[in-house]
Formats: structure tokens, C-alpha cells, sequence
């Protein structure tokens, strides 16, 4: 295969910005449309051709291309650079078709919004960066898509830029990424310094010449790589910027922050698990914060009304249990869990902008209720969603979420047993949550005003109704994913090969590194029948609360009103981040910087400035007054002066 078509992958979506940039005022939706889709379907077609490829070679895959050295000083050369493996792949895959059928749903979502070319350029733009930041052979390249996910991000958060609340959201997400960005930046410091390079051929090449060597550089590297993750797949402490994000349109949610962009923490602890696996200590810091982001986000998703947001801390949860696969060694396991989620979390995102189409833009689950004969095709798609998620047997989410817990609990991590107790509670509450979304959403008594629900629109005069076909398909073709995407998972004690495990060892495996000792089969099954309990109980209290006893949310929430409060208001992180930092920083700005800085220095400066020039001006003025007397005065006076300074200079009159 010629190698020079991996320019035109993320190329071929940067073309489409441009073109709707530049052009999409003046051209049609259809034209917009189109762009959009054609400059996103042909790089999934290669990326089909590459697995053509991959198949008829039977070995594995490596391919590479490089530029012209696009940094070279001295002995350090850094190319612009791009390679291929089994992991690149996949993220490929991902990337290119989940864009693909997110684009095509958004033709039908933001049919009637203005800036409808300005949305669709970012899309392809964010295509663009995401498709760099995978296929990069070196942490610059990397890091260049790092940041340019983060400026698309911005820019469809904060679509709606006339909304406060979309701008802040914006700005917040761009602010709080910077923050991990900081840390990745100090990582490839010390990475270049040690190492001598930042191509990622080069430098893993010199880790594995230090085959004694543990813990020290490698700790520091990894755990500021650790602080980049933890901003862009939104763990704690920086994980507060993603729930805010949904103040985007609906597919920006399915796109950036579930299936792509907050995905890109985990690929690159995974892309640099030769780092990693030389720093215990940087294993545990990374399974505990992934055990504890995804237990703190699935209890505040228990009391979210919006269901967008319901689904938001989702999304940090379940980022969660990848971290803490990635803690333990189970890397592959981490990305098989990012690929599924990738599935079930678009099609729930993109089912909840139909539920949110079909309401006439109400987000408010309190308020809906009733609705799965009224949209039909989104409620039997979502519903393969919410059971994926919620770990139904033989569905993604339940060998993906399983394989997890099943490798923490073997792992030779010391915090392997403890993790794997979080993940099983974590399991039950993600059970609850989504199944009391599923009740509230689409069964039990109406509670919306059948024309006015969908009446907020002038295209949505005819009441709550199902939504086109354009947004539908892409629901249909992610729900059958979400059903059998988990089958290339199977593990042995359930049949099958784990051919996706055995699809990734030639990335991840590395010598004389401890691995995790198989668990028996009687193992597996136990492990299996406690998580399968948690989706039942889960299932089970949510019917209960919501469906059989509807009341009995209420009377909890108030018999238990503190624990209700402090979940409500998700801990009092965003005000303790607000008194600690925001608050110092603002009074800062306007003590400091706006009033000695701006006012003293940066107006200080030119207002002296002009005073002095004024008065000059104002002595010469007084010297040119066309009088000849003054002309004669003045003329004395400077003749007085020089011979004043020829007496009294050394060497003047004698």
C-alpha cells in the first residue's frame, strides 16, 4: 500500500474546513452538506483500505511517512511525521466512522440554526486535528493536535456564542485544558533533555536500553503526562470543564466528548505505556484516579434532571474505568472499552438530540415521560444504548466493562483488589443512573403538553414526533454496534479469543514487564456473575423508584437531604475551585494587572509621555512668536550662555 495516502487523511477533512470556511456563506446547506460528508467518507475509506491491507499482509502493521525535517537544530530533528500500528488503527476507525455518521446526523440536527456552514467547518476541523493527534509519530506532532482539539472544542462549545452560558463553557474548557496542557509540555521537556529526541521510535528505543532502570525520570515524565490526560479525558482534578460542555449542540457532545476528543488522555497514556510500565508509581496514581473519577462521576449522575448532563458524567465515568485499566497494565483492555463506549455513548448522545428535537429543544427528563410511542425508532436504538452501558449480558459494554474488572482483580497492582471494588459499585450506580434516565425519559405518565413540547419551533408545529431519517439511520447503524461490537472482545472462558487483545500485542507487549496471572476459569465466571448482579440491582431500584413507586425518589431525596444537596451541587468542586483559584486570580487581574500594570505602567508611560511633549511643545512655541525683539532677546540669552560654559569648561577662555 503506498504510504502517501496517509496524507490524505486528516488533509482531506482540513480541505472541507476550509472550502465551508471560506465559501459555506455563499453556498447552499445541500452544498454545505455535502462538503462536509465527502471530505469525512473518503478518509474512512482508506482507512477501510488499510485494514485490506493489514489483512492480506497477515503480519503486523507498520507503516510511516515523513516530511522534510520540520525541526532541526544542532543533533535534535523532529519531522512532521506520520505512522501506523494496530493502535493508530483502531483510533482511526473510530475517528473516521464515528465522525462520519455524526456528520450525517448533524445535517438533519442543525438543519434550521444559523451558522450552519460556521458548525460544519468546525466539525471538519475538528476532524482534522483528532486524525494528527493519532496518527503523529512524535510527542510535537502529537502535541500540536493536542491543542488543536482543544481550539475546535472551543469553538463548538461555544457555538451558540450569543448564549453566556455556551461562551463561558467554552472559555472554561479551553482554560482548565490549558492547565494539563502545561504539564504535557514539561513531559516532553524532560523527555527531549533525557532522551535526546521526541520521535516516539527513538526515544522508546532508548527506554528499553535502560532495562534496570524504574521509577525517578520515569515517574516525573509520566506522571506530567499523567496531568495532560487528566484534562483532556476529564479525570480529577480537571474534569470539571466537561459537564459545562454541553451547553454545545448535541452532535458536538457525541463527537468531542464521548467518542473522540476525551478519548485522546487514554491513547496517549497507552501509546507511551513503555514509560509507564517502568513507574509503579505512576500505574497506581493513574488506576486510583480512574477508580475515583469514575466512582464521584456516577454519584452525581444519579440526581442530574438534564439528560444531557445524565449523560456527561457518564462519559467521565466510564473515561474512568479506562484510566484505571491503564493503572493496572490492561491496556488493551483500556482501549477496548474506549471503542465500545465509543459506540454506546454516540448513539445515547445522538438519541438524546432526537428525545431533545422531538421536545422542541427541552432537555428537563422531569418533563418528558411517555415518549417511547411517540419516537419509537430513538427509543428502541437509545434502549440498545442504555443496556450496553449498563453491562446486559453479551452486549459491548458488558465484555468491555467486564474485562476491566476482571483484570484489576488478577492484576499484580497493589491497588488492583481495591480498584476492582470501586469498579463493581461504580458498575450498580452506572446500572441505576441509566435505567432511571430510561424510565423518566420514555415510560410512566406524559408530563409534557403534547403541541407546545414541539411547538418552540416553527419547523416543530406538528407536536412531539419522530426525527428524520437522516438523524435516525446513524441511531441504527450505532445501536447494532452497540449490540455486537463487544463480540472481537470475547474472552477464552467465555468461548472465545480476545482476538481484539491479541489484535493489539504487538503494541503492548514488553518484555520483562509483570503481566497479570490469568485468573481460572471459575475465576472469570464469578467475577462475571457479581457484575451481572449490579446491573440487575441496578435495574430493578431504578424500575422501582421510577416506574413501580414513582414517588419514591422524592421522599429519599428529602429523608436524605444533605447527601441529596451535596450530590446536587457535585461536591461544591466548581465553588471550591472558584474561592481558591478564580476568585484570587480575578482579584488579581484588577488590583495588580488592571490597575498598577494597565493603569500606572501601560497608560502611565504614554500619558508622561505626551505630557513632556506638550510642554516642549509649548517652550519652543513661545521661542518661534515672529517677534523681533523677542528674537533679539532670545539671541542674547543663548550668546550669554556659551560664553558662560567657554569660561567656566576646563580648557574655555584664560
Amino acid at each position: 500500500m503506498n504510504p502517501n495516502l496517509l496524507w490524505y487523511i486528516p488533509l482531506l477533512p482540513f480541505a472541507g474546513f476550509l472550502l465551508n470556511g471560506t465559501l459555506g456563506r455563499k453556498l447552499s446547506r445541500a452544498g454545505v452538506v455535502a462538503i462536509a460528508l465527502l471530505f469525512t467518507a473518503i478518509p474512512a475509506l482508506i482507512v477501510a483500505r488499510l485494514w485490506i491491507f493489514l489483512g492480506a499482509a497477515g503480519a503486523p502493521l507498520k507503516l510511516s511517512i515523513a516530511s522534510q525535517p520540520w525541526i532541526a537544530v544542532s543533533n535534535f530533528q523532529v519531522n512532521f511525521a506520520f505512522s501506523v500500528d494496530h493502535l493508530t488503527l483502531v483510533m482511526l476507525s473510530i475517528i473516521t466512522g464515528i465522525g462520519f455518521l455524526i456528520h450525517l446526523y448533524s445535517a438533519g440536527y442543525m438543519a434550521h440554526e444559523e451558522g450552519f456552514w460556521r458548525f460544519f467547518a468546525y466539525l471538519n476541523l475538528f476532524m482534522f486535528f483528532m486524525l494528527v493527534l493519532v496518527l503523529s509519530s512524535n510527542f510535537l506532532l502529537l502535541f500540536v493536535g493536542w491543542e488543536g482539539v482543544g481550539l475546535a472544542s472551543y469553538l463548538l462549545i461555544g457555538f451558540y456564542f450569543t448564549k453566556d452560558s455556551a461562551a463561558k463553557a467554552g472559555k472554561k474548557a479551553f482554560i482548565v485544558n490549558r492547565i494539563g496542557d502545561f504539564g504535557f509540555l514539561l513531559a516532553m521537556f524532560l523527555i527531549m533533555q533525557h532522551f535526546g529526541s521526541l520521535n516516539f521510535e527513538q526515544v522508546f528505543a532508548g527506554v528499553e536500553a535502560m532495562p534496570g532502570m524504574t521509577g525517578g525520570l520515569f515517574t516525573a515524565i509520566c506522571l506530567l503526562l499523567v496531568l495532560g490526560a487528566t484534562g483532556k479525558s476529564a479525570q480529577i482534578p480537571l474534569y470539571v470543564w466537561l459537564p459545562d460542555a454541553m451547553e454545545g449542540p448535541t452532535p458536538v457532545s457525541a463527537l468531542i466528548h464521548a467518542a473522540t476528543m476525551v478519548t485522546a488522555g487514554i491513547y496517549m497514556v497507552s501509546r507511551c505505556h513503555l514509560l509507564f510500565d517502568r513507574s509503579p508509581v505512576s500505574l497506581t496514581v493513574v488506576a486510583l484516579l480512574g477508580a475515583a473519577t469514575a466512582l464521584m462521576a456516577a454519584t452525581i449522575g444519579l440526581v442530574q434532571h438534564d439528560i444531557k448532563r445524565v449523560l456527561a458524567y457518564s462519559t467521565v465515568s466510564q473515561l474512568g474505568y479506562m484510566f484505571l485499566a491503564c493503572g493496572v497494565g490492561a491496556y488493551s483492555a483500556g482501549i477496548f472499552h474506549l471503542m465500545t463506549h465509543a459506540f454506546f455513548k454516540a448513539l445515547l448522545f445522538l438519541g438524546a438530540g432526537s428525545v431533545i428535537h422531538a421536545m422542541g429543544g427541552e432537555q428537563d427528563m422531569r418533563v418528558m415521560g411517555g415518549l417511547r410511542k411517540k419516537i419509537p425508532v430513538t427509543f428502541y436504538t437509545m434502549s440498545a444504548g442504555v443496556f450496553a452501558i449498563a453491562g446486559f449480558p453479551l452486549l459491548s459494554g458488558f465484555f468491555s466493562k467486564d474485562e476491566i474488572l476482571y483484570q484489576a482483580f488478577v492484576s499484580p497492582s497493589p491497588v488492583g483488589k481495591l480498584v476492582w471494588v470501586v469498579g463493581v459499585l461504580t458498575a450498580l450506580l452506572t446500572s441505576f443512573y441509566m435505567f432511571r434516565l430510561w424510565f423518566k425519559t420514555f415510560f410512566g405518565t406524559p408530563r409534557f403538553d403534547e403541541h407546545s413540547a414541539g411547538g418552540h419551533d416553527a419547523h416543530q408545529a406538528h407536536g412531539v414526533h419522530e426525527s428524520p431519517a437522516v438523524m435516525t439511520v446513524p441511531l441504527m447503524i450505532l445501536a447494532v454496534l452497540s449490540v455486537i461490537g463487544g463480540i472481537v472482545g470475547v474472552p477464552t472462558a467465555f468461548g472465545g479469543h480476545n482476538e481484539f487483545e491479541h489484535f493489539l500485542a504487538p503494541v503492548f507487549e514488553t518484555p520483562g514487564v509483570a503481566t497479570a496471572t490469568p485468573g481460572s476459569a471459575s475465576t472469570a465466571f464469578a467475577l462475571t456473575s457479581i457484575a451481572v448482579l449490579m446491573f440487575c440491582i441496578g435495574l430493578l431500584a431504578a424500575w422501582w423508584m421510577y416506574l413501580k413507586k414513582p414517588g419514591t425518589a422524592a421522599a429519599l431525596a428529602k429523608s436524605a437531604k444533605p447527601l441529596y444537596s451535596l450530590l446536587e451541587h457535585k461536591y461544591w468542586v466548581d465553588e471550591f475551585y472558584t474561592f481558591l483559584f478564580v476568585t484570587p486570580l480575578q482579584m488579581f487581574a484588577r488590583m495588580f494587572l488592571g490597575g498598577i500594570v494597565e493603569g500606572g505602567l501601560v497608560q502611565g508611560i504614554p500619558a508622561a509621555g505626551a505630557g513632556a511633549t506638550r510642554g516642549l511643545g509649548a517652550l519652543v512655541r513661545r521661542m518661534q512668536s515672529g517677534n523681533i525683539r523677542s528674537y533679539a532677546g532670545w539671541l542674547a540669552i543663548g550668546a550669554a550662555v556659551v560664553l558662560l560654559v567657554a569660561v567656566f569648561t576646563k580648557g574655555g577662555l584664560r
